[in-house]
């Protein structure tokens, strides 16, 4: 897929998307300048060229009863048998297929310690784990823009 060009107004666009999805057209327009059918025009545009790729409520996992969020890498495994229990297991919020000595990290939501034993072992099922429980994150669905150029000043 080939990366559309993206000028000042779609970065302004996308960050603000990005800070509150439930921006009415005309407000966003309001935010980055422009007239309300400019911004619907580039925001579809965004869309079509797979820039945005949909809109979605944050949720807190605390505020739905699960105190613990955890990092769990996965060993070498089988593919499919890793998708179906991905498929299978809501606790688990993302995961992604990585390269290194692990094969996927997933990152869950679960109630308590007991609950976290349960999905762990569903997991080590298919192959060894390493757990690691979130603390804090201080860093979390960070707005992403596009890079900017090399040698541009950061």
């Amino acid at each position: 897929m080939n990366k559309p060009a993206l000028d000042s107004y779609d970065t302004r666009i996308l960050a603000e998307l990005q800070a509150d999805a439930r921006l009415t057209m005309a407000e966003l327009g309001r935010r980055v300048h422009l007239s309300q059918p400019a911004v619907t025009e580039r925001v579809r545009k965004l869309e079509s060229a797979g820039v945005i790729t949909g809109y979605q409520a944050r949720v807190d996992p605390a505020a739905l009863g699960y105190g613990i969020r955890a990092l769990v890498r996965v060993g070498r495994c089988d593919y499919a048998a890793m998708q179906r229990l991905i498929e299978a297991t809501p606790e688990i919020v993302d995961a992604w297929n990585i390269t290194g000595e692990d094969s996927w990290l997933c990152r869950i939501a679960v109630v308590d310690v007991a609950h976290l034993d349960r999905v762990v072992n569903a997991l080590w099922t298919l192959a060894a784990t390493s757990t690691s429980i979130i603390l804090r994150a201080p860093c979390e669905q960070r707005v992403l823009l596009p890079p900017k150029p090399a040698g541009d000043p950061v």
